[in-house]
């Protein structure tokens, strides 16, 4: 009878062990399939074309005038999907002291650490954590750094692309107008005037036109 219970029960264990590994089995092939049947992702990385974009900016003077600038030199990657904003990444690098206002001595001005301190900081970056769709729009989000400051803005674009280059290639553009406060990264020169009103203002209008390659 001990012979017969101890076989009985080995062969229980075998079965149950038989079970458990074609479910394993099973599960595996079901998440194989699974994997099998996601798309590809379309992500590509687009160089950003510095001759055909602008970085820029607006800002109040005196408050009833608009100063107008900037940047000459930047560079930066774009990487898209049109199907998968999930995808979406950017990281844009810019050189302080490439900033124009069409006047050297406003520019040596801003230069100095009355404003962008480009000896101690040489560089403004972007690094982009987000793109969604808000109503019929969308939004890129992101953290922008200045003077070693860095702050969570969003910027609603338009996003255009990709088409084919006659030059080779695909292109991508985006364009996005958005709001800061300069004295949020320590950019805080000014002067009140007698009527009490700022001579440079606090509120800079930040303007971004880019347009990227994809060389392939």
């Amino acid at each position: 009878m001990k012979r017969f219970t101890t076989l009985a029960l080995s062969i229980f264990m075998l079965l149950a062990v038989s079970t458990l590994h074609a479910s394993e089995k099973g599960s595996m092939m079901k998440d194989s399939a699974m994997m099998d049947e996601m798309p590809a992702s379309m992500a590509k990385s687009y160089e950003i074309d510095a001759a055909h974009s602008t970085l820029g900016f607006a800002i109040k003077h005196l408050g009833i005038g608009t100063t107008r600038g900037s940047f000459g030199t930047f560079e930066g990657n774009i990487v898209m999907d049109p199907e998968d904003p999930d995808a979406f990444d950017a990281v844009v690098t810019i050189d302080a002291a490439s900033i124009d206002t069409k006047n050297e001595g406003r520019d040596k001005h801003l230069r100095s650490d009355d404003f962008f301190g480009v000896e101690t900081y040489p560089e403004i970056s972007f690094k982009a954590t987000g793109l969604k769709q808000e109503g019929a729009g969308t939004v890129i989000t992101g953290k922008l750094t200045m003077k070693d400051v860095t702050r969570t803005v969003s910027i609603p674009v338009e996003v255009s692309g990709p088409v084919q280059s006659p030059f080779g290639g695909e292109v991508i553009a985006i364009r996005g107008e958005f709001q800061l406060n300069r004295q949020d990264y320590n950019i805080n020169w000014s002067k009140t005037m007698d009527s009490g009103g700022l001579v440079v203002a606090d509120m800079v209008d930040v303007i971004v036109e880019i347009e990227a390659h994809h060389k392939g």
